[in-house]
């Protein structure tokens, strides 16, 4: 019933949307995949930070390079990369098939994101530096 409430509503604001004869889809797996982007980019602008602020994660994470000589983000990148994949694994599995408050979600994923990318800003990273 309120999914049938939710499309009513959906048609009311957008009339041509009844035209096209599209079917109710859950809204989890959107809400997974944008939440998912939130958590990856905070994920890099903390290992960002981290970085700076401990040579033993430092060296650690420059490990991930794998000789390539990609340079000091390689780490980073790959370990940030390797978070939001499992992160968006885990709440497409947990949000499959349900109906939740995208607002909400997009707003959560956007803070995220946005202290994330904060994070690889240098005047902000390097204020963490180790002395």
């Amino acid at each position: 019933m309120a999914s049938e409430d939710k499309l009513e509503k959906d048609y009311e604001m957008a009339p041509e949307i009844a035209e096209l004869g599209l079917e109710e889809r859950p809204d989890g797996p959107g809400a997974a995949a944008m939440l998912a982007a939130g958590i990856g980019l905070f994920a890099l602008g903390l290992f960002t930070v981290l970085s700076e602020a401990s040579a033993g994660l430092h060296d650690w994470l420059e490990s991930w390079d794998f000789d390539k000589g990609v340079g000091p983000l390689a780490g980073k990148t790959t370990v940030a990369v390797i978070v939001w994949a499992v992160s968006w694994i885990a709440l497409a599995i947990g949000l499959r098939g349900k109906d939740v408050d995208l607002k909400k979600w997009f707003w959560v994923a956007l803070i995220l994101g946005v202290i994330g990318a904060l994070g690889t800003f240098p005047p902000i990273f390097l204020s963490f530096a180790a002395e």
